[in-house]
């Protein structure tokens, strides 16, 4: 069965921050590398939407509907929504969740 896969506004901003740190402090290569793992990450969502966990910190919030892959150095957080999987961000695996969902929420 194929979900379908939507990225939202506020994941695609994160592309563009990720996309700009990475050309302005390694090259655009890093960047194009980074952009095609991440675009296979999202297509294996279509036919594996439960294959991501869900985060601690999230789970902690009785949020299961949330889960995360992780690709290179990037997390995606998505959620699944009947046949459908919403990615909400995207962003690097050092950061600290917690205060990258306080901030989706203040937006």
């Amino acid at each position: 069965m194929t979900s379908r896969v939507v990225i939202l506004h506020s994941a695609k901003n994160d592309l563009k921050d990720i996309k700009s740190y990475l050309i302005r402090q390694f090259s655009a290569s890093t960047w194009q590398q980074t952009y095609e793992a991440l675009k296979q990450a999202i297509r294996h969502l279509e036919t594996q939407p439960y294959a991501g966990f869900i985060p601690e910190e999230i789970e902690q919030l009785n949020l299961s509907q949330y889960r995360q892959i992780i690709s290179g150095m990037n997390r995606i957080i998505y959620e699944i929504r009947d046949q459908t999987v919403y990615i909400h961000i995207i962003a690097d695996t050092r950061k600290n969740l917690q205060a990258l969902l306080l901030k989706k929420l203040m937006q």
